[in-house]
C-alpha cells in the first residue's frame, strides 16, 4: 500500500511540473506574453500594456512597462486587479540609471487581470494601452497565468 501511495504521489509530482512554465516571455511590439517550459512555448496571452507603451520605464510615472530580465517573485490574491503576479522590477540597473538621472525608478509592476468589477471588458481592454505600466489580461486569463507560472519564474520583457 506504501509504494501505491508514492508511485501516485509522484505521478501528481510529474503532472504538476508538466503544467509549471519555466520562463515567461513579452514582446512588448506584439502586446504577447509567453509561457514557456523547457524552451517549448505552453500558451500566449494578448495584453495591454502601460500608457506610453514604447521604450524601457525609466522613472516613477513615466507610464511605461519595464524591458529586462526579472522574476516573478511575489502573488497577490487580494488586490485592486483580479489577482497579480508582481514582477521584480527595478532591479539593480533599474535603480542606479534612476539614481544617476536624480528620478525614482517606480515600482510595482505586476500582471494581473482587469480592475474588481470590470472583468465583463473581457478582451475589450486590449482596444488601448491603459496601466500605468503593468501586463493586463482577462481575469480568466490571469486565472490560467496564476495556476501556470510559480513565484520566482523568470521573465524577459523584450521590446
Amino acid at each position: 500500500m506504501k509504494i501505491a501511495a508514492t508511485i501516485a504521489s509522484c505521478l501528481v509530482a510529474v503532472s504538476l511540473a508538466a503544467q509549471s512554465a519555466d520562463l515567461v516571455v513579452l514582446e512588448k511590439s506584439k502586446r504577447t506574453l509567453y509561457l514557456y517550459q523547457n524552451g517549448h512555448m505552453l500558451k500566449s496571452y494578448k495584453v495591454a500594456l502601460g500608457s506610453h507603451p514604447v521604450g524601457p520605464k525609466t522613472q516613477a510615472g513615466d507610464g511605461r512597462t519595464p524591458e529586462g530580465r526579472y522574476t516573478i517573485d511575489f502573488r497577490q490574491r487580494n488586490s485592486h486587479y483580479h489577482r497579480s503576479l508582481h514582477v521584480s522590477y527595478p532591479n539593480e540597473s533599474d535603480r542606479r540609471n534612476a539614481r544617476r538621472r536624480g528620478v525614482s525608478p517606480g515600482g510595482e509592476i505586476f500582471i494581473h487581470g482587469l480592475p474588481n468589477g470590470m472583468g465583463a471588458l473581457g478582451k475589450a481592454h486590449r482596444l488601448r494601452d491603459w496601466t500605468l505600466g503593468c501586463i493586463a489580461v482577462t481575469d480568466e486569463e490571469i486565472e490560467e497565468i496564476w495556476r501556470l507560472v510559480p513565484n520566482r519564474t523568470p521573465i524577459e520583457i523584450r521590446p
